[in-house]
């Protein structure tokens, strides 16, 4: 089955935004499939516009469905509980010493930089804000911001894929003032990667994939999630051109070689058709034989709802080698 822009703007619909107009959004999904329960378990933010209670990235919630048709929400978090102006994205994942941890993202009330912290329980449904321990703050990385988690497993190791913003000429302290530098155009979006072997203590390594010079993806490049197909790994990420964009992302490939490149350096992979054109967080997960496809989906209205697709054999345009090798691609940063 091709993968197109088509096919994605008639995913299935499994969750609607709050309101039916620009800024209202429901997304940013982080799942994860528990094997021994054969249950999907997914992670996504609520979002409405700036000035609209409790405004922007006031909630986040997990879901959890055996059949992907069907969802009930187990349990929720909203920002005040961490006294932070705004969630971001999150991921979730049930360990092999069968501990569940819950990986977020927020605005840091010390310093109003993106920051990542962890919840460790036995049940999602008993994860505790307030016990949370924080993974990664940005200044002590030279970073301006660092958030949307996303997590895989690879040759027994765990990496977590993350959004990072990195200072320009342009990035001074008042580039924090409006707590979200993303939306500033003081800084470059880039995609960053860490390191666990126990999902508790992660190292964090350095930028992978970064914007360049001149594109459509020129300001954005962050890697939501990484997917084998048949023999070779691809990675979806969204672009924009300024920080104008920012909440309204499209969708590119990068592949290894060596480092993560650009596939699609003449525009992005996947749009919407409505509105905006934004398709953006979409996380590929790969099971048995079949790939599940969740993203962030800009309506006609303007407001953005959450999607899924699912097939065997998926397949799009790509080069007929991928000469790059993942192991180095995930190991070395491409700076």
């Amino acid at each position: 089955m091709k993968l197109t822009s088509e096919l994605l703007a008639n995913g299935q619909i499994i969750k609607n935004p709050v309101g039916d107009e620009k800024g209202y959004w429901v997304g940013a999904p982080g799942v994860f499939y528990a094997a021994d329960e054969k249950a999907w378990y997914l992670t996504y933010r609520i979002r409405r516009p700036r000035g609209v209670e409790p405004d922007r990235g006031g909630e986040a919630r997990i879901a959890r469905s055996t059949d992907l048709k069907n969802w009930e929400d187990i349990w929720a978090v909203t920002k005040d509980k961490y006294n932070s102006a705004s969630i971001e994205r999150s991921a979730i994942r049930k360990g092999p010493d069968g501990m569940w941890r819950y990986i977020t993202s927020y605005v840091d009330p010390a310093d109003g930089r993106w920051c990542v912290a962890s919840m460790k329980a036995s049940d999602p449904r008993e994860f505790d804000p307030a016990k949370r321990q924080i993974i990664f703050t940005a200044a002590p990385l030279g970073l301006e911001g660092i958030k949307d988690p996303w997590l895989f497993e690879f040759q027994g190791k765990f990496h977590m894929i993350l959004s990072v913003a990195t200072p320009t000429p342009k990035t001074s302290d008042q580039s924090h003032s409006s707590l979200d530098i993303f939306n500033t155009g003081e800084c470059v979006s880039a995609t960053a990667i860490a390191s666990s072997t126990d999902l508790d203590k992660w190292e964090y390594h350095d930028v992978i994939f970064k914007p360049e010079a001149s594109g459509w993806d020129c300001y954005c490049r962050r890697i939501n999630s990484i997917a084998k197909v048949g023999e070779k790994h691809f990675a979806f990420y969204d672009g924009s051109a300024s920080h104008l964009d920012n909440y309204e992302e499209k969708t590119g490939i990068a592949i290894p070689d060596p480092c993560w490149k650009t596939i699609t350096s003449n525009g992005p992979a996947f749009t919407s058709p409505y509105a905006s054109g934004s398709l953006r967080y979409i996380d590929a997960q790969v099971v048995g034989e079949e790939m599940f496809m969740f993203y962030e989906f800009a309506r006609e209205d303007g407001a953005h709802d959450l999607r899924l697709i699912r097939g065997k054999n998926l397949s799009f345009s790509q080069p007929a080698t991928v000469k790059g090798d993942f192991v180095a691609a995930i190991c070395h940063p491409s700076i």
